[in-house]
């Protein structure tokens, strides 16, 4: 059974701040199975997010239809960013909407009965609150392929302090290019913490990369829990 991204689950990890992968464009060669599935197998990550990265229909219905099954098999909730119809083809768990207010509210409508629903294109606080009154099951604080600067963006850590503070809605907050800077961002309260990039490279060993994140979050929690 796949994951939830609910606050409840969060709730019973004693406040730990989880990891969330984004799979990486299809030109990568980390973007093959084997590199995700290494990934998915070292350790504790709560969802995978599948954009479509411009990529054509058909390509990307048949690379969602690839990957999904992998996370599924590791507990892994699979969240497409892209056509809701590639999600249901796909048998992802939930659907993540970077497009309008509109788009999210009617999507939630139509879908969040049976699929969870995940939102983007956060950029103020009024934009979080706009779509977090759609009663999504998680914000998303940055922009995928954004994730090219070794630490977060400053704007998603202040956004995810402030909406943590005030907000049952889980947050994710998109990581940058280095691994430590989960710690950046489990220091905001967040409840996940997104990497692309930092996993996923032609030059980086996905295992030993999630196994190292899932290290700095355990610490990251173990300083938190003794201040």
């Amino acid at each position: 059974m796949a994951r939830s991204l609910g606050k409840q689950e969060f709730e019973t990890m004693q406040n730990r701040c989880r990891l969330v992968l984004i799979a990486p464009p299809p030109e990568l060669a980390a973007n093959d199975d084997s590199h995700v599935e290494a990934a998915l197998a070292a350790g504790d990550v709560a969802s995978l997010i599948i954009p479509d990265y411009g990529q054509d229909e058909v390509s990307f219905q048949a690379r969602a239809e690839r990957l999904t099954p992998i996370a599924q098999a590791h507990g892994v909730a699979v969240m497409i960013a892209g056509p809701a119809r590639i999600a249901t083809r796909a048998k992802a768990d939930g659907i993540h909407v970077e497009g309008s207010l509109e788009s999210l509210a009617e999507t939630a409508e139509k879908y969040q009965d049976r699929m969870m629903i995940g939102t983007g294109s956060i950029k103020t606080r009024d934009d979080a609150l706009e779509r977090g009154e759609v009663q999504p099951d998680y914000v998303f604080f940055g922009r995928f392929g954004y994730d090219n600067k070794p630490e977060p963006h400053p704007r998603n850590l202040t956004l995810a302090t402030w909406w943590s503070e005030m907000v049952q809605v889980p947050c994710i907050v998109l990581g940058g290019n280095e691994l430590s800077s989960v710690e950046a961002v489990a220091r905001t309260g967040a409840d996940f913490v997104a990497l692309g990039s930092a996993v996923f490279s032609d030059e980086t060993d996905p295992a030993r990369a999630v196994a190292e994140a899932n290290a700095l979050l355990d610490r990251a929690a173990s300083h938190f829990e003794g201040a």
